[in-house]
């Protein structure tokens, strides 16, 4: 099938199916042109949360997939592909992170939504990059426990004051694969240049940037800051909406320490297409389940991160 009758037959079949498509921003573009809502992982959670569709085609990766099952037991879930995972979600493995737990009694458990659906039934809230900060002030007078993302773990505790906080050691493959040396040529080269970063980075990098925000923040900068030009430190995906929203300013993609690779681009991200999202739509598989014991105890963190 020709890209133009893959996008055709997936307007069809969402019609068909009363099928929502929800994507995140670091989906490939033709995706996320076809997509009813496209967002960060507080933006599509809560997009979840309110749908009337039957079923949700989720374009992103497995944990936001799971999420959605989670809000929503009785709709079908697909996803493009099974095998998209996320190197924190996968870097924190249910079982070993309950015999961490163990370590910190009397500990609140604050969860980056970047993990499974079984280290969320462990974690007392969820938190996304979005709310991350306000959410460990709300907790103040308590014990923080934080993962699995140790630099955004980092950032929040620098931003909420909260040394005590400790930290999972996980990382994004992507974000901690920026160079603060080729960064700093960059920045060298255009001056007028404002780094923008997402908080999963590295602070090789935050401590470069102008603003670090979660990608809904990161576009809502470049569309609204009277700078011309920005340098963004986060997954490349993002470079399409945030094109859209400020046209004609120039975005540039912070460079990786390896020059070889495309290690800006999220390789489970990238694992969808339009012919996976297509035939996705027509079998209505593959599905994401999560076990309804799991399910409720995670529902309860979720929910107080929707609040």
């Amino acid at each position: 099938m020709t890209e133009q009758e893959l996008e055709d037959g997936i307007l069809r079949l969402k019609q068909e199916k009363n099928a929502v498509i929800l994507a995140h921003y670091y989906q490939e573009s033709e995706i996320q042109d076809l997509a009813d809502f496209v967002g960060d992982s507080l933006q599509l959670s809560q997009a979840a949360a309110k749908t009337q569709a039957d079923v949700i085609a989720f374009c992103g990766v497995h944990f936001m997939a799971e999420t959605a099952k989670i809000l929503n037991p009785t709709k079908v879930v697909v996803v493009p592909d099974l095998e998209a995972g996320c190197s924190l979600a996968d870097g924190c493995p249910a079982p070993v992170f309950a015999r961490w737990l163990e370590g910190y009694p009397g500990h609140t458990v604050v969860s980056y939504i970047n993990c499974s659906a079984e280290v969320k039934a462990l974690s007392d809230v969820i938190c996304t990059s979005s709310n991350a900060v306000k959410i460990v002030k709300a907790l103040a007078d308590q014990k923080i426990v934080f993962a699995p993302d140790r630099y955004l773990g980092a950032f929040v505790k620098k931003q909420a004051g909260r040394d005590d906080i400790v930290l999972w050691q996980g990382t994004c493959i992507v974000h901690e694969a920026f160079s603060e040396r080729r960064l700093l040529e960059l920045m060298a080269k255009h001056p007028d240049a404002a780094v923008i970063a997402h908080p999963e980075c590295h602070e090789g990098i935050l401590r470069h940037a102008h603003h670090v925000a979660s990608t809904s923040g990161l576009i809502k900068y470049a569309k609204e800051s009277p700078k011309q030009t920005f340098i963004v430190a986060t997954e490349a995906g993002i470079l399409h909406k945030m094109q859209a929203e400020a046209p004609g300013k120039t975005l540039i993609a912070a460079p990786p320490e390896d020059e070889s690779c495309s290690c800006n681009m999220c390789p489970h991200m990238r694992r969808n297409t339009l012919e996976k999202l297509y035939l996705c739509l027509r079998d209505l598989k593959p599905q994401v389940d999560v076990p309804e014991a799991i399910r409720v105890r995670a529902l309860q963190p979720i929910q107080r991160m929707l609040e």
